[in-house]
Order: C-alpha cells, then sequence, then structure tokens
C-alpha cells in the first residue's frame, strides 16, 4: 500500500512545500509564485528490503526559470527548514476495505535534508555534484536490487516462477490478492505487481527543472545532421516512420515473375540440348 501511494504523498509534499515557504517568509501563495519557482528532480530506488526509497534534489528559482536567481531571502537553509516541516505535515488515509480496514500514511522519521555543494568542497553548486549524486540512484531499478521484474505479471504462475527471494515473491503475491479487492481496483496492483505495487516512473522531475525530451531530441538531431543548418528553413524533417510492408511492389512483381520464367526456360532448353548431345555440352 505504501508503494501504491508513493506518487500521491509525493505530490501532497509538493504542494505543501509552496504553502510552508509562504507561511515562513510572511507571503501568500500567490504572491510567492510571483517571485521564485519550486524546482525538483526525484528517484525512487528500491532498497535491498523491497521497499521504494525517495531522492530528491529540491531547487530555489526565481520568477522566471532556472536562469533567474531566486531572492536573496531564500537560501539554503530556508529551503532545508521547509522541507522538513511540508514532508511532516503529510496525512493520507487510504481506501477503506473490509479486509485491511483504513491506514494513515506519513513520510518517515529517516528524512535527511541538506545542501548539496560543489566538489571539492567549493562554494555553490556544481551541475556535476548534482548529475552526480541523480545518477547514482537512478541506475538501481527494480530488477538491480532484487526487487521485482522488469515486465508485467499476468497471472499467479508468474510470481511463483519468479527469478526473486522468498521476500519479494511474498510481496507479490500480496500485491496479486490485494489487486483482486474491488474497493482496492483503483490502485491497479495487479498491473504493477512486478513493481511491487510502485505505478511511478524511477526518475520524474518538475517542468522547469531541467532540460525537456523536446530539447534532447532537438539537439540529437542536430548533432546527427553534422550541425549543418538547411538553406531551406520551411523544409520539414519528419522522424516518424511506419511500417508498410516487404517484397515487391506490383510492377517490380511482374519484373521478377518474368526473370523467373527466362531462367526455368533457360534450364529447360539446357537439359534439352543436354540430352541431344548425349548427356554431354
Amino acid at each position: 500500500m505504501w508503494h501504491a501511494y508513493a506518487g500521491r504523498l509525493w505530490k501532497a509534499f509538493t504542494d505543501n512545500l509552496y504553502n510552508h515557504l509562504a507561511a515562513r517568509v510572511g507571503r501568500t501563495r500567490t504572491g510567492l509564485r510571483r517571485s521564485l519557482r519550486i524546482s525538483y528532480a526525484k528517484v525512487a530506488e528500491y532498497q535491498q528490503r523491497a521497499a521504494v526509497h525517495i531522492h530528491a534534489v529540491v531547487r530555489l528559482d526565481g520568477a522566471h526559470g532556472p536562469d533567474d536567481p531566486p531572492p536573496a531571502w531564500a537560501t539554503a537553509d530556508v529551503l532545508t527548514a521547509v522541507v522538513r516541516t511540508a514532508a511532516a505535515a503529510v496525512q493520507l488515509r487510504t481506501s477503506y476495505s473490509a479486509g485491511l480496514g483504513e491506514h494513515e500514511l506519513r513520510w518517515g522519521a529517516e528524512l535527511d535534508a541538506r545542501p548539496l555543494r560543489a566538489f571539492g568542497g567549493g562554494e555553490g553548486l556544481a551541475d556535476d555534484a548534482v548529475a552526480a549524486y541523480v545518477a547514482k540512484y537512478v541506475t538501481k531499478g527494480a530488477t538491480d536490487t532484487g526487487a521485482g521484474l522488469d515486465h508485467q505479471i499476468t497471472n499467479p504462475d508468474d510470481i511463483t516462477a519468479a527469478p526473486v527471494s522468498a521476500h519479494v515473491r511474498a510481496l507479490m503475491r500480496a500485491c496479486w490478492r490485494l489487486g483482486g479487492l474491488p474497493e482496492l481496483e483503483p490502485l491497479r496492483l495487479r498491473a504493477w505487481a512486478h513493481n511491487l505495487g510502485y505505478r511511478g516512473h524511477i526518475l520524474t522531475k518538475s517542468h522547469a527543472y531541467s532540460t525537456t525530451y523536446t530539447a534532447l531530441r532537438a539537439e540529437r538531431a542536430d548533432h546527427q545532421s553534422g550541425g549543418t543548418q538547411l538553406a531551406d528553413p520551411d523544409l520539414i524533417t519528419d522522424a516518424h516512420w511506419r511500417y508498410i510492408g516487404s517484397g515487391h511492389t506490383p510492377g517490380a512483381a511482374l519484373v521478377a515473375a518474368g526473370i523467373a520464367e527466362d531462367l526455368a526456360l533457360n534450364r529447360e532448353a539446357a537439359q534439352d540440348a543436354c540430352q541431344e548431345w548425349g548427356g554431354r555440352l
């Protein structure tokens, strides 16, 4: 159930961030958003006990995005304090089930919030330091930690045959059983039993935290074209492909049939000549 509600817990936390930051500096939420943005990158890591652990880089930007510095009062200490109070204020209740009852979900007490510093103890935050922090955890998937599978489970026999530990297999079976309860159907526990009920992506980010997939595709297309600019600005490059079929077109099929017929006639002529000359050509 923790995994199934992890996404909602995170959303409640990010919503709280603006409210708690506004209260701390004596502004309204609307007024706060006119002066800064809260951006983040989040990584979900499966621990050895098969529980998802959240790592996140949270940043305060100016009102116009990453290239705009935040107000002078928006320090790392202020953000750290707000992260702690916003996480502590999150409370969610699970859907009621006759078999499970209703439970309250909160973030755990082991919250660790600290500023990220540049390599070598320098001042400020280097992009390499953030990339190294995120990469450390994003490369660990469910399969790497022995906490799940990289494909969906379609029936209980898949769980029995799965190459996982007894603990993980028990969690998968729990997902499958709970997923069969009508009141828990919206959680799609059976569809995500291979991830132990966790439906989120391993890596997510806010809209303005970093680059976008559109920008990355544009950079890749420019790199593959050798960085040359096309003379015609109206020329469109379409990278979408659709499979039509294989084999000859109708016209090519007629040509191929004619060639095959000629080859067959040549073979017959060669056989006749061989018989006429006593088996020798």
